[in-house]
């Protein structure tokens, strides 16, 4: 797996074929175009090619077995994830991930499960002082 700092962002597109990825594993270009299509319409050939893109990018690992490329992610979801906030709580938020956590909290209602959690993290950080 890759380090979180040298990670390169993936655009829209590619987090689609990244989550297919984190859900299988692994998986031929043919199960993550069939995945991907019964979401949206997208090529064989452009799933082909953005999966070329992100092996150069270092977004994805390929692997050949014989005829067919296996494709995995080359970082966790979670380690992907991490590097996106940290990245949008730097440029908006002036590196506060408590303002942002603040804002997301605002915008969309959080189960009763969700607030449990952030209960959960929080006494976690106090506990850390």
């Amino acid at each position: 797996m890759k380090e979180m700092y040298s990670l390169p962002k993936p655009t829209e597109v590619e987090l689609e074929l990244l989550r297919v990825l984190w859900d299988k594993n692994e998986a031929t270009v043919r199960e993550i175009y069939e995945v991907i299509n019964e979401q949206r319409p997208m090529g064989y050939t452009t799933v082909l090619k953005m999966l070329q893109i992100m092996t150069e990018k270092g977004l994805v690992e390929r692997t050949e077995f014989g005829k067919a490329h296996m494709y995995r992610a080359a970082a966790s979801q979670d380690q992907t994830q991490s590097q996106m906030l940290r990245d949008l709580s730097d440029r908006l938020f002036a590196g506060s991930a408590a303002q942002l956590a603040m804002h997301a909290l605002a915008m969309e209602p959080a189960t009763a499960e969700e607030l449990q959690e952030i209960r959960r993290l929080i006494q976690q950080k106090k506990e850390k002082r």
